[in-house]
């Protein structure tokens, strides 16, 4: 029995990939990121979002049209903003997390961590953030 509580506590859950509410408005709806929301969380520029999601700058845009890469990675950006927020549970705070550099991830921001094509990396270390503290 007791065997079975340690493997469950190692074993990441299957759901800590998601946030549990969407108090941030980072989506429309039907799995659709609100684009301006979660740029302008981030403080991203059209240009840094081209960078970050290796999208050429002149498809960067959030109409009808939006390439599908774009929106892959703009949610993936959202989920990992929810799960911060699903933390402090502060807008405030989960935003400065995304902007201060971090001595945990190498004194780079998150956000820079993002901008430089290191988003998985970042995940990971959220999940195990959040799974240690449970």
């Amino acid at each position: 029995m007791r065997t079975q509580a340690v493997a469950q506590k190692v074993a990441p859950s299957i759901f800590s990939s998601v946030p549990t509410n969407d108090e941030l408005r980072l989506f429309k709806g039907k799995g659709i990121p609100n684009y301006t929301r979660v740029r302008d969380f981030l403080g991203y520029t059209n240009e840094d979002i081209s960078i970050a999601s290796g999208v050429a700058l002149s498809s960067v845009r959030f109409d009808k049209k939006v390439p599908s890469e774009l929106t892959e990675r703009i949610t993936e950006w959202a989920t990992a903003i929810g799960l911060v927020y699903s933390f402090f549970n502060d807008e405030n705070k989960t935003m400065l997390w995304f902007k201060v550099p971090n001595p945990l991830l190498g004194d780079i921001s998150p956000r820079d961590m993002i901008k430089l094509g290191r988003f998985k990396k970042l995940l990971k270390f959220i999940q195990s953030a959040l799974n240690e503290n449970v």
